[in-house]
């Protein structure tokens, strides 16, 4: 028995990027760092919180590529004249991927005691009905 791709079985018109889209997330390198948590908080909205703690908010952009919501982290402060006996505070620079669904929609981002909200709404699809004319050949 032959195992077939997602994108080529004959139900799925149209859906090869959907396949593309699923290896791409396999392929994003996820190393746990900043830790994060996705909720729903509604029928229709969501939230991702990242645990960003030690970073400003000038230290972080968030971006829309690809369909896909990048988070980035990089510190600008000067460690020159710091001498750490301990470091356990990760504050290394990272990016961090989540796909969003067609319709998915980026709302506010706050940053609040070290967590990093940023709040996806789910657009109501448009229900359309389309009658095909059928032609005589």
């Amino acid at each position: 028995m032959t195992k077939m791709a997602l994108g080529t079985h004959p139900f799925l018109l149209g859906f090869e990027q959907l396949e593309r889209l699923v290896e791409r997330t396999a392929k994003t390198g996820n190393d746990g760092y900043p830790p994060y948590n996705i909720e729903q908080t509604s029928d229709r909205s969501y939230r991702i919180t990242l645990a960003v703690a030690g970073f400003a908010e000038e230290d972080l952009t968030i971006t829309i590529e690809d369909s896909a919501l990048v988070v980035r982290g990089r510190l600008t402060e000067d460690m020159g004249e710091r001498v750490f006996l301990h470091r356990g505070i990760a504050g290394r620079q990272f990016q961090r991927s989540f796909v969003l669904a067609e319709g998915v929609e980026v709302g506010t981002a706050t940053i609040v005691n070290g967590l990093l909200h940023i709040d996806l709404n789910r657009s109501e699809p448009d229900r359309v009905i389309q009658t095909i004319q059928i032609r005589k050949g």
